[in-house]
C-alpha cells in the first residue's frame, strides 16, 4: 500500500515550528509510515537549518508542480509557499507578518485536504498573539479547520499513551465556560470521541465524563446543579445509544493511575481540566487532533516556544507522533 501523503504546516516562522519540521523530514521512523510534505517556506527552512545545525530539506516543490504532480510525490518534501521575507524577521519575536504567514500555510493545507490532494493534515504551532496582530481572530487551529471545512460538529481531542482527553469548551475564559455548556454539546463530544477512539484502538472504548465543579458538585452543594441539569442528561443519552460511559466524576480524582488504567478516554468540561494532567503526564508525546472533520487533522501538543526558537533546543517528538497518528487515522 502507498504511504499516505500528509500535509504538515510549518507553523509560525518565529517559533519552533520550522525546527521541528526539519527534524520530522529527517526522521526515518515517521517517513516509513507516511510521506510528509511541509507547507511552508523553503528559504526560511534553509536559514533555520544553518542556524540550528539541522539538515536542510532535500526536495523542494513549487506550487505549480504541486498542482500538477502532487499525486506523484513519494518522498519527504517542502511545498514552497511564497509571500514571506525569510530574512526580514527575527526568530523568537512575535509579529503580524509571522502570524499572517502561519495562517497562510494552514489555509493552503486545508485547500489541499478538501481537494483530496493529501490524506491528512498535521500542524506545527501558531502564535495567537501574532495571529491577532495580523487581524486573524480565530482562537486556534480547531476553530479554523472546523469553519473552513464546514464541520457540523467538532471537538479538540488529545491522544497519548497515558490518556485520551476531549474538550467540551476550548479557548474561552472561565467565566464563559458555564454559558457554553449544553447537554447537546457534551453529547456531541462524547459521540465523536467514542467513534475516534474505537477506530484508533480497534475496540469498544469506555468513556469517563468529568464533572464541572469540585467533587462533581457534591449533589448540588457546589455550583448550580450543572452536573445534574447539563452533564448527566448527556451521559444518559450516550448510554442509551450503547456507549459504555460513566460520570460525572470528581475531577480531582478522575485522573489517578488506577482510573486511567480502566478508562479509554475522558470528556473534560474546559481547557485546563484536560490539559494540566495531560501535559504533566505526556508533554512531549501527546497529539492534538480535531474530530468531526472530513479529513484527519492532528497537531503538536505544545506552543511556539519563542523563548527557545531557532536555538537547536526544540523537541520534535510531538510532531512525529502527530504525523504517525494522522497516517493511522487516514488509513
Amino acid at each position: 500500500m502507498p504511504k499516505p501523503l500528509i500535509a504538515v504546516t510549518m507553523g509560525d516562522p518565529a517559533g519552533v515550528g520550522p525546527e521541528v519540521c526539519l527534524q520530522l523530514l529527517a526522521n526515518e521512523g515517521a517517513c516509513e509510515h507516511a510521506t510528509p510534505v511541509i507547507f511552508g517556506d523553503a528559504r526560511l527552512l534553509a536559514r533555520c537549518a544553518r542556524q540550528t545545525g539541522l539538515a536542510a530539506p532535500k526536495r523542494i516543490i513549487s506550487e505549480i508542480e504541486w498542482a500538477e504532480k502532487c499525486g506523484e510525490i513519494n518522498e519527504p518534501a517542502v511545498l514552497d509557499i511564497f509571500g514571506f521575507d525569510a530574512d526580514g524577521f527575527e526568530p523568537g519575536s512575535v509579529s503580524a507578518k509571522t502570524g499572517a504567514a502561519g495562517f497562510r500555510y494552514v489555509e493552503k493545507s486545508i485547500d489541499a485536504a478538501l481537494k483530496k490532494q493529501v490524506a491528512a493534515v498535521a500542524t506545527a504551532p501558531l502564535n495567537k498573539e501574532a495571529l491577532h496582530a495580523a487581524g486573524i481572530t480565530y482562537p486556534g487551529h480547531t476553530e479554523m479547520f472546523a469553519e473552513k471545512m464546514a464541520a457540523e460538529r467538532s471537538c479538540m481531542t488529545f491522544f497519548s499513551e497515558e490518556m485520551v482527553c476531549s474538550l467540551v469548551t476550548v479557548h474561552i475564559g472561565y467565566q464563559d465556560v458555564v454559558p457554553a455548556l449544553t447537554s447537546r454539546r457534551i453529547q456531541d463530544v462524547i459521540e465523536l470521541t467514542e467513534d475516534a477512539v474505537r477506530r484508533v484502538k480497534g475496540k469498544k472504548p469506555k468513556i469517563a465524563v468529568c464533572g464541572l465543579n469540585p467533587h462533581a458538585g457534591e449533589h448540588g452543594l457546589f455550583g448550580k446543579g450543572e452536573e445534574e441539569k447539563i452533564i448527566l442528561p448527556a451521559i444518559e443519552a450516550a448510554r442509551a445509544k450503547g456507549i459504555t460511559i460513566e460520570g460525572p466524576l470528581p475531577p480531582d480524582t478522575a485522573f489517578i493511575a488506577s482510573k486511567r488504567r480502566s478508562v479509554d478516554a475522558y470528556i473534560c468540561m474546559y481547557h485546563d481540566q484536560a490539559l494540566i494532567p495531560l501535559k504533566a503526564l505526556a508533554f512531549d508525546t501527546a497529539v492534538n487532533t480535531t474530530l468531526g472533520l472530513p479529513v484527519p487533522r492532528t497537531s503538536v501538543d505544545h506552543g511556539t516556544a519563542c523563548d527557545i526558537a531557532w536555538q537547536g533546543k526544540a523537541n520534535g517528538r510531538s510532531l512525529v507522533e502527530a504525523v504517525l497518528l494522522a497516517a493511522k487515522m487516514a488509513a
